[in-house]
Protein backbone atom coordinates (compact mmCIF):
# COMPACT_ATOMS: atom_id res chain seq x y z
CA UNK A 1 0.00 0.00 0.00
CA UNK A 2 0.87 3.49 -0.96
CA UNK A 3 0.16 6.87 1.09
CA UNK A 4 1.05 9.74 -0.18
CA UNK A 5 1.00 12.98 2.11
CA UNK A 6 0.87 16.29 0.68
CA UNK A 7 1.59 18.65 3.71
CA UNK A 8 4.01 21.55 4.54
CA UNK A 9 5.72 22.28 7.13
CA UNK A 10 4.18 25.64 8.33
CA UNK A 11 0.99 24.20 8.91
CA UNK A 12 -0.52 22.79 12.60
CA UNK A 13 -2.30 20.07 11.45
CA UNK A 14 -0.08 18.43 8.89
CA UNK A 15 2.12 17.69 11.67
CA UNK A 16 -0.99 17.02 13.75
CA UNK A 17 -2.29 14.72 10.80
CA UNK A 18 1.15 13.09 10.30
CA UNK A 19 1.50 11.91 14.38
CA UNK A 20 -2.34 10.64 13.75
CA UNK A 21 -1.72 8.98 10.96
CA UNK A 22 1.56 7.60 12.29
CA UNK A 23 -0.29 6.04 15.57
CA UNK A 24 -2.85 3.94 12.97
CA UNK A 25 0.12 2.71 11.33
CA UNK A 26 1.63 1.24 14.19
CA UNK A 27 -1.75 -0.56 15.33
CA UNK A 28 -1.91 -2.12 11.69
CA UNK A 29 -0.71 -5.68 10.69
CA UNK A 30 0.94 -4.74 7.46
CA UNK A 31 2.71 -1.72 8.74
CA UNK A 32 5.72 -3.27 6.91
CA UNK A 33 4.10 -3.49 3.68
CA UNK A 34 2.63 0.27 3.66
CA UNK A 35 5.46 3.19 1.84
CA UNK A 36 4.42 6.84 3.54
CA UNK A 37 5.76 9.37 0.83
CA UNK A 38 5.87 12.64 1.76
CA UNK A 39 4.61 15.54 -1.13
CA UNK A 40 5.76 19.27 -1.47
CA UNK A 41 2.31 21.47 -1.01
CA UNK A 42 3.05 25.74 -0.18
CA UNK A 43 -0.04 27.28 2.09
CA UNK A 44 1.59 30.93 1.42
CA UNK A 45 4.27 30.94 -1.19
CA UNK A 46 4.22 34.43 -1.10
CA UNK A 47 5.42 34.24 2.95
CA UNK A 48 8.43 36.69 3.68
CA UNK A 49 10.32 37.56 6.74
CA UNK A 50 8.17 39.98 9.31
CA UNK A 51 8.75 40.99 12.71
CA UNK A 52 4.63 40.02 13.27
CA UNK A 53 4.21 37.38 15.53
CA UNK A 54 2.37 34.01 14.54
CA UNK A 55 -0.55 35.45 16.17
CA UNK A 56 -0.43 38.79 14.76
CA UNK A 57 -0.39 37.10 11.16
CA UNK A 58 -3.49 34.61 12.10
CA UNK A 59 -5.81 37.70 13.11
CA UNK A 60 -4.73 39.86 10.47
CA UNK A 61 -5.54 37.05 8.33
CA UNK A 62 -9.27 36.41 9.84
CA UNK A 63 -10.17 39.68 11.00
CA UNK A 64 -9.97 38.80 14.37
CA UNK A 65 -7.72 40.11 17.47
CA UNK A 66 -5.04 39.25 18.91
CA UNK A 67 -6.23 37.71 21.70
CA UNK A 68 -8.61 35.77 19.99
CA UNK A 69 -5.74 34.12 17.51
CA UNK A 70 -3.88 33.55 20.97
CA UNK A 71 -6.90 31.60 21.79
CA UNK A 72 -7.21 29.95 18.84
CA UNK A 73 -3.57 28.86 18.52
CA UNK A 74 -4.25 27.67 22.07
CA UNK A 75 -7.04 25.44 21.35
CA UNK A 76 -4.54 23.57 18.16
CA UNK A 77 -2.03 23.51 20.95
CA UNK A 78 -3.94 21.31 22.75
CA UNK A 79 -5.01 19.31 19.90
CA UNK A 80 -1.34 18.70 19.21
CA UNK A 81 -0.17 17.57 23.11
CA UNK A 82 -3.13 15.13 22.61
CA UNK A 83 -0.44 13.39 20.25
CA UNK A 84 2.43 14.36 22.51
CA UNK A 85 3.22 17.38 20.52
CA UNK A 86 4.71 20.69 22.06
CA UNK A 87 3.51 23.44 20.03
CA UNK A 88 5.06 27.13 21.19
CA UNK A 89 3.15 29.32 18.81
CA UNK A 90 4.86 32.40 20.73
CA UNK A 91 8.13 31.40 19.18
CA UNK A 92 7.44 30.07 16.12
CA UNK A 93 8.97 32.47 13.07
CA UNK A 94 7.18 32.67 10.06
CA UNK A 95 8.74 32.12 6.97
CA UNK A 96 9.02 30.59 3.22
CA UNK A 97 9.15 27.25 2.89
CA UNK A 98 9.87 26.59 -0.76
CA UNK A 99 13.77 26.15 0.04
CA UNK A 100 12.26 23.36 3.06
CA UNK A 101 10.68 21.76 0.07
CA UNK A 102 13.35 21.40 -1.87
CA UNK A 103 15.49 20.20 0.73
CA UNK A 104 13.28 17.84 0.44
CA UNK A 105 13.14 16.60 -2.46
CA UNK A 106 16.64 15.77 -2.01
CA UNK A 107 16.04 13.69 1.45
CA UNK A 108 14.10 11.41 -0.73
CA UNK A 109 16.44 10.79 -3.36
CA UNK A 110 18.47 9.76 -0.66
CA UNK A 111 16.05 7.97 0.99
CA UNK A 112 16.20 10.08 4.35
CA UNK A 113 12.87 12.04 3.28
CA UNK A 114 10.88 11.01 6.64
CA UNK A 115 13.63 12.12 8.96
CA UNK A 116 14.34 15.45 7.55
CA UNK A 117 10.34 16.28 7.46
CA UNK A 118 10.29 14.91 11.05
CA UNK A 119 12.79 17.16 11.85
CA UNK A 120 11.63 19.87 9.87
CA UNK A 121 8.17 20.23 11.73
CA UNK A 122 10.07 20.04 15.12
CA UNK A 123 12.44 22.83 14.27
CA UNK A 124 9.46 24.92 13.19
CA UNK A 125 6.84 23.96 15.81
CA UNK A 126 8.60 22.90 18.73
CA UNK A 127 12.14 24.67 18.28
CA UNK A 128 11.38 27.80 17.16
CA UNK A 129 13.76 27.63 14.24
CA UNK A 130 13.59 29.74 11.20
CA UNK A 131 12.71 27.18 8.23
CA UNK A 132 13.46 30.45 5.66
CA UNK A 133 17.09 30.15 6.67
CA UNK A 134 19.71 28.41 4.41
CA UNK A 135 22.29 28.23 7.56
CA UNK A 136 19.20 26.39 10.03
CA UNK A 137 18.45 23.99 7.31
CA UNK A 138 21.38 22.88 6.42
CA UNK A 139 21.59 22.07 10.30
CA UNK A 140 18.89 20.31 10.30
CA UNK A 141 19.56 18.08 7.09
CA UNK A 142 22.57 17.22 8.91
CA UNK A 143 20.65 16.65 12.06
CA UNK A 144 18.55 14.17 9.78
CA UNK A 145 21.79 12.31 8.46
CA UNK A 146 22.51 14.21 5.44
CA UNK A 147 25.36 15.22 4.23
CA UNK A 148 25.30 18.87 5.10
CA UNK A 149 27.99 20.19 2.21
CA UNK A 150 25.71 18.85 -0.44
CA UNK A 151 22.83 20.02 1.33
CA UNK A 152 24.35 23.18 1.20
CA UNK A 153 24.98 22.96 -2.49
CA UNK A 154 21.21 21.90 -3.08
CA UNK A 155 20.30 25.11 -1.11
CA UNK A 156 22.27 27.18 -2.88
CA UNK A 157 21.14 26.21 -5.91
CA UNK A 158 17.75 26.17 -7.80
CA UNK A 159 17.57 21.80 -7.21
CA UNK A 160 14.89 20.23 -6.96
CA UNK A 161 12.68 22.68 -7.89
CA UNK A 162 10.86 21.07 -10.88
CA UNK A 163 10.16 18.26 -7.97
CA UNK A 164 8.72 20.63 -5.78
CA UNK A 165 6.59 22.26 -8.52
CA UNK A 166 5.20 18.27 -10.11
CA UNK A 167 3.92 18.01 -6.41
CA UNK A 168 2.19 21.43 -6.42
CA UNK A 169 0.61 20.42 -10.07
CA UNK A 170 -0.62 16.68 -8.95
CA UNK A 171 -2.09 18.41 -6.13
CA UNK A 172 -3.93 20.93 -8.34
CA UNK A 173 -5.06 18.25 -10.18
CA UNK A 174 -6.42 16.45 -7.38
CA UNK A 175 -8.07 19.71 -6.75
CA UNK A 176 -6.03 20.10 -2.83
CA UNK A 177 -7.19 23.00 -1.78
CA UNK A 178 -5.81 22.58 1.61
CA UNK A 179 -3.21 20.29 3.36
CA UNK A 180 -2.86 18.22 5.48
CA UNK A 181 -3.97 15.65 2.12
CA UNK A 182 -3.37 12.04 2.26
CA UNK A 183 -4.28 9.83 -0.37
CA UNK A 184 -4.54 5.96 -0.61
CA UNK A 185 -3.17 3.82 -3.23
CA UNK A 186 -4.96 6.28 -5.18
CA UNK A 187 -8.56 5.18 -4.85
CA UNK A 188 -9.03 6.85 -1.41
CA UNK A 189 -8.54 10.42 0.48
CA UNK A 190 -8.23 11.78 3.82
CA UNK A 191 -8.74 15.62 3.93
CA UNK A 192 -7.33 17.21 6.97
CA UNK A 193 -5.80 16.07 10.14
CA UNK A 194 -9.13 13.49 11.29
CA UNK A 195 -9.16 11.22 14.33
CA UNK A 196 -7.10 8.55 13.94
CA UNK A 197 -10.22 5.89 14.07
CA UNK A 198 -10.40 7.67 10.18
CA UNK A 199 -6.96 6.47 9.53
CA UNK A 200 -7.71 2.83 10.73
CA UNK A 201 -10.55 2.13 8.43
CA UNK A 202 -9.57 3.58 5.94
CA UNK A 203 -6.20 1.34 6.43
CA UNK A 204 -8.50 -1.29 6.38
CA UNK A 205 -10.82 -0.60 3.92
CA UNK A 206 -7.97 -0.26 1.12
CA UNK A 207 -5.79 -3.19 2.49
CA UNK A 208 -9.14 -5.97 2.09
CA UNK A 209 -9.84 -4.37 -1.20
CA UNK A 210 -6.45 -5.28 -2.16
CA UNK A 211 -5.91 -8.30 -1.02
CA UNK A 212 -9.22 -9.44 -2.57
CA UNK A 213 -8.25 -12.29 -5.90
CA UNK A 214 -10.09 -10.99 -8.83
CA UNK A 215 -12.80 -11.96 -10.68
CA UNK A 216 -13.50 -12.66 -14.30
CA UNK A 217 -16.09 -11.14 -15.41
CA UNK A 218 -17.55 -12.08 -19.08
CA UNK A 219 -19.30 -10.10 -21.23
CA UNK A 220 -21.90 -11.61 -23.34
CA UNK A 221 -23.74 -14.81 -23.71
CA UNK A 222 -22.24 -18.35 -24.08
CA UNK A 223 -25.05 -19.44 -26.25
CA UNK A 224 -25.21 -20.57 -30.03
CA UNK A 225 -27.34 -18.67 -31.56
CA UNK A 226 -26.39 -19.58 -34.64
CA UNK A 227 -27.27 -23.00 -34.20
CA UNK A 228 -23.74 -24.52 -34.51
CA UNK A 229 -22.97 -26.32 -31.98
CA UNK A 230 -19.95 -25.24 -29.75
CA UNK A 231 -19.09 -21.61 -32.03
CA UNK A 232 -21.61 -18.60 -30.71
CA UNK A 233 -20.65 -15.18 -30.25
CA UNK A 234 -17.67 -15.00 -32.18
CA UNK A 235 -15.91 -17.75 -30.63
CA UNK A 236 -15.73 -21.28 -29.90
CA UNK A 237 -15.31 -23.74 -27.15
CA UNK A 238 -14.09 -27.42 -26.96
Amino acid sequence: MKIEVWSDYVCPFCYIGKRRLEHALSQFPDRDKVEVEFRSFQLDPEAGPTSKSIHELLAAKYGITAEQAKTMNAQVADQALGVGLDFKFDTMIHANTYDSHRLAQYAKSKGLEAELTERLMQGYFTDGLNLGDSETLAALAAEAGLDKEEAVTVLNSDAYADEVKADISAAQRLGVTGVPFFVFNNKYAISGAQPGPVFSEVLDQVWSEEQQEPTLRVIGGSDDASGNEGCGDGSCSV
